[in-house]
């Protein structure tokens, strides 16, 4: 297919938020990771007809010759050099090659600011906006310390000090997932315990709160991912898992009050280790159906949707052996109705691209290579805004992500990578943090605890920069320290016991730090002016000392020694503001 081809229809995403989630450890074989789908994106197709020139022949009026010989043999010299022009152009016009389809560059951008550390061991990540305040927010599940966390997005650069939520004990959260479950335009939150087999659900009062978590019990099931979407057709959300205990999908049909039905469970087969779950109509029946990836036989499964949601037995589509399927997405990858499918291939290092056939089944596996990389979790979105849409894919091991820009023929480009720093990235929300219309990424890495935010640019993504700091940053804030207009960062290092200020130069660089004694262990930072004298101070929580300090701004972007002032037992948070 020539490039001019691929054009003529195009994919678009109608919504700016799209998230995609990873998934769960796998206690047989490797950690495993999903894609989980917010259920409020849309993905719509957009049929856009490019109008071709087309060279016509056209034929050469009649000449009248004069009869004068020199007239005669000025006229045919003149009229020779005029076909070998014309003759010429023609040979240009057909022998030269169609000129190709210019696809917009795709950069990743990272400023030091938005690295998040976090060292709870982040497991997955969600995206909503839960206090109505237009900004989105991120409900991040922690496995290693049975809770979840909320980060409230400010204005786009930066998010507030993380509050935190039981799951209970031993619960082992392996994923979140966010929707309206009770109808008051208010985003709620739901998460799957894989060590407690059970659903939590925490409805949202709407100012960044929750209520008080409600469990669902999940018999021995072990969820590992967890997804929504209105699967009877009566405009309430209902909650899928992909469970590892019992190696099937659960469904829990939504009352539309905040709570949900008894699970109703489909087997997906003997030893097949279901890792993630996504819907999606592919027989273009106006049911949604299913899709599971299945890491323990090395296959996709489809199961077909009734219209009283149940449902009925597919197709299983193999991903070759020794592939280990971790994470599943959907979408259109190509110029028809019907929506294919996508998946992370862990054991063979690739993705795998099932194209639908329209009539219910699809075809082979085509397969892309994520080089030495392996693919823990993956999703789509058009992130070049060519209106076709690609695929991004975190990799175990490797430290970066890759990127898979569509040519909107069901074929993709080679992949892009982008360094995360981080070996273990293995969840992601792609959402517009920052509202300049182009897709954002949140990823969380539980190796180093970190949540890195790469920002969309007018091309795409630039890579991320780094900057050094003291020892195991802990936290981080910003401000103009030496009002120059602008912005600085000051960051807590734990193990240090001081704080590094980078003083920014404006471009998106930033100085040498310059390190200030704190107490012992700081472990959080925020900046105001504490003495009125319009010059920005530095607080820091000293979780070692039961204290914080408080060291007074210049003015010129260094510092005073630090003032202590005592608090209870091991701070952990400081906040600034009018009390």
């Amino acid at each position: 297919m020539t490039e001019d081809n691929r054009v003529n229809n195009h994919i678009a995403i109608e919504n700016a938020c799209a998230v995609s989630d990873p998934h769960v450890e796998n206690e047989r074989h490797e950690n495993a990771t999903q894609k989980q789908s917010d259920p409020s994106t849309i993905f719509a197709l957009i049929n856009k007809k490019i109008n071709k020139s087309k060279i016509t022949a056209t034929s050469l009026d009649k000449t009248c010759w004069p009869k004068h010989g020199t007239s005669i043999a000025a006229g045919a010299f003149v009229v020779f050099t005029i076909i070998e022009i014309i003759i010429g152009v023609l040979t240009i016009s057909f022998t030269s090659p169609n000129p190709t389809v210019q696809k917009c560059e795709l950069k990743l951008k990272e400023t030091p600011q938005h690295p998040i550390d976090y060292k709870y061991g982040p497991r997955s990540v969600a995206v909503g906006d839960f206090n109505n305040d237009s900004w989105p927010d991120m409900a991040i599940a922690n496995h290693v310390v049975n809770s979840i966390a909320i980060y409230i997005g400010q204005n786009g650069t930066s998010f507030s000090t993380p509050i935190q939520y039981s799951t209970g004990n031993g619960s082992t959260p392996y994923m979140v997932t966010v929707g309206d479950f009770n109808n008051d335009n208010i985003l709620d939150i739901a998460e799957a315990n894989f060590g407690t087999n059970s659903i939590g659900i925490f409805l949202g009062i709407g100012n960044g709160s929750f209520e008080k978590r409600v469990e669902l019990s999940m018999g021995s099931s072990r969820p590992i991912a967890i997804s929504l979407s209105d699967m009877n057709n009566d405009t309430i959300l209902d909650i899928i898992t992909a469970n590892y205990g019992t190696q099937s999908i659960s469904i829990l049909f939504g009352y539309g009050n905040g709570n949900f039905s008894s699970p109703t469970s489909y087997s997906t087969g003997y030893d097949s280790f279901p890792s993630a779950v996504a819907t999606g109509d592919f027989n273009n029946d106006n049911c949604l159906d299913l899709s599971i990836s299945n890491y323990g036989t090395d296959s996709a499964q489809i199961l077909f949707g009734n219209k009283n949601g149940t449902f009925t037995n597919g197709l299983t589509l193999l991903t070759s052996v020794g592939s280990r399927p971790n994470s599943i997405a959907v979408g259109h990858f190509n110029q028809d109705v019907y929506q294919d499918i996508a998946v992370a291939n862990s054991g063979s290092n690739e993705i795998g691209i099932f194209l639908n056939n329209g009539n219910g089944t699809f075809a082979k596996q085509v397969t892309y290579s994520t080089n030495s990389s392996s693919p823990y979790s993956i999703g789509v979105g058009d992130f070049n805004q060519d209106n076709l849409l690609d695929i991004i894919v975190s990799n175990n091991g490797t430290k970066n992500i890759a990127f898979f820009l569509g040519y909107g023929n069901g074929t993709f480009a080679l992949p892009r990578m982008y360094s995360t720093g981080a070996f273990s990235s293995i969840s992601f929300a792609i959402c517009d943090v920052n509202k300049d219309r182009r897709l954002d990424i949140m990823a969380v890495s539980n190796d180093t605890g970190a949540i890195d935010i790469l920002l969309g640019s007018f091309e795409g993504f630039e890579n991320q920069t780094t900057f050094s700091t003291g020892s195991y940053p802990q936290s981080v804030a910003v401000g103009n320290f030496n009002n120059d207009t602008r912005l600085d960062i000051v960051v807590a290092n734990q193990n240090g016991n001081d704080v590094s200020v980078l003083l920014g130069y404006g471009n998106g660089t930033f100085e040498n730090q310059m390190p200030f004694s704190t107490g012992s262990e700081p472990s959080s930072v925020a900046v105001g002016d504490f003495n009125n004298d319009t010059r920005l101070d530095i607080v820091v929580a000293n979780s070692g000392d039961n204290n914080v300090s408080v060291l007074l701004g210049y003015g010129n972007g260094s510092f005073q020694n630090q003032m202590t002032f005592s608090t209870g037992f091991g701070p952990y948070s400081v906040a600034v503001g009018y009390f």
